[in-house]
């Protein structure tokens, strides 16, 4: 019995050889797409570690042994690329690559820095089968070649590597005709990417991000609750809710288009003051301060803050607008609104069953607006807390200083403007609805 036991115990101490093969936490692949003429050329480099159901052939402690390595770095890189990797040509999948050429490399290579020295590098000598490199420190760098019908194809790649770690970030360069290089970089499964999309497909994935966002966002969410809780009519919320939609479009776009500041302490600060949005509006609707005159002035004031919040989610989705940025910022747009107007649908109907079957109306919006501004408050205070960590430096008075300072005053009067012709509008509206006075 005591036998069985000391085996077992050595079972479970001694480290075993499966661990080698464990998933790494992270993992980096670099690629590039480069077609010409019939053929299409991809060419990739990834850690031999990430390829897990691979025994690679080892010697000493723990070696890559080079000798016997080509025939084990061929099936790694067929079940693990040629087998993983689709690509589209005018959205109809190409046929299965050929695998032209395997090379292990040493980590501190750095060939992959253009297309040129990678294709020289994988297509060059080997390392010597007496380079000593530990297996879990050697790259496979891998060239496919798919048979294409043109170079001016209409391209798109699923790279399919996202299960090669826990967190794989995927850098693809990709190599038209014209010469210009098109740069992405995304994290873990990007779905099907438009190397070079037409206005319609950059258009409906953004729209799709978009609603996606607004779905997914919290404190979003919770601020078109605060607007919701005291105005259950759609023509009262629509003047609310088209002032918010304008004045997150004016700072979105701007974001994006680089009018916003770039300092490291800009993105704590503009989620600071969503949260703090929120714990405003869930005060106002507690103390029954609320109007419409008042409070779409307010909504546009806090739109701006969104908006900046909105482009912090889209920044990095951004790279797959192809040359429709503007396209692809208003059809952004566009999905968040279709997501509130979802939110209205749902939330306007169950508000009205609480309020009728539930709990008085008065009651209910004190209730309920305490919850959120609870939850607000809490944000509010990580998210100071996390803004504290970042120095506010004084800018530098230089011309590029005032040129910004130039450009967001200009923008801030058309606002202001903006603002001041509405409420004059609005003002006319509601003294033409008034009854007329009878006099004797």
């Amino acid at each position: 019995m005591w036998a069985k036991t000391v085996i077992f115990g050595l079972f479970v101490v001694l480290p075993q050889g499966a661990t080698a093969h464990d998933i790494p936490n992270d993992v980096t692949v670099q690629m590039f797409l480069r077609p010409s003429g019939d053929k299409l050329d991809l060419l990739v480099r990834v850690p031999v570690k990430s390829m897990r159901d691979i025994d690679f052939p080892k010697v000493g402690p723990g070696y890559l042994d080079l000798s016997r390595a080509d025939q084990f770095l061929q099936d790694a890189a067929t079940v693990w690329l040629v087998r993983a990797v689709e690509v589209d040509e005018n959205d109809t999948r190409l046929p299965t690559p050929r695998l032209l050429a395997v090379r292990p490399s040493l980590e501190s290579d750095k060939s992959f820095a253009s297309y040129e020295t990678a294709l020289a590098h994988i297509t060059g000598p080997k390392l010597p089968e007496n380079t000593q490199v530990p297996w879990d420190q050697t790259m496979l760098d891998a060239w496919l070649e798919y048979q294409i019908q043109s170079d001016r194809s209409q391209f798109s790649i699923r790279p399919g590597v996202e299960r090669l770690g826990v967190r794989v970030i995927t850098v693809l360069r990709f190599l038209p005709p014209d010469g210009a290089i098109r740069a992405f970089e995304f994290e873990g499964d990007p779905g099907l990417i438009r190397l070079d999309p037409r206005w319609y497909q950059a258009s409906l994935r953004f729209v799709q991000a978009g609603f996606l966002h607004i779905l997914d966002g919290t404190d979003h969410l919770l601020f078109l609750v605060c607007l919701v809780i005291p105005f259950r009519r759609f023509r009262q919320l629509l003047l609310i809710v088209t002032s918010f939609t304008v004045a997150h479009s004016f700072t979105l776009i701007a974001s994006a288009y680089g009018l916003g500041p770039d300092a490291l302490w800009f993105p704590p600060l503009i989620e600071t003051l969503i949260a703090m949005s929120i714990l405003y509006m869930a005060l106002e609707n507690i103390v029954g301060a609320s109007n419409v005159g008042r409070r779409w002035i307010v909504t546009f004031a806090f739109g701006l803050v969104h908006g900046f919040g909105f482009s912090f989610a889209l920044r990095q989705t951004l790279q797959f607008a192809g040359s429709h940025l503007l396209t692809s910022l208003v059809s952004f747009n566009l999905g968040v609104e279709l997501g509130q107007l979802l939110v209205l649908a749902i939330s306007i109907p169950l508000l009205d069953l609480i309020f009728r079957y539930v709990v008085a109306e008065r009651m209910g919006t004190i209730i309920l607006s305490a919850l959120v501004g609870h939850t607000a408050w809490h944000w509010m205070t990580d998210r100071w807390g996390n803004l504290r960590q970042f120095p506010v430096r004084l800018p530098v008075l230089n011309a590029d200083f005032w040129a910004a300072a130039m450009r967001w005053a200009m923008v801030v009067v058309a606002l202001a403007g903006l603002v001041w012709l509405v409420s004059v509008l609005l003002k006319k509206r509601s003294n033409k609805s008034e009854p007329a006075r009878v006099t004797d």
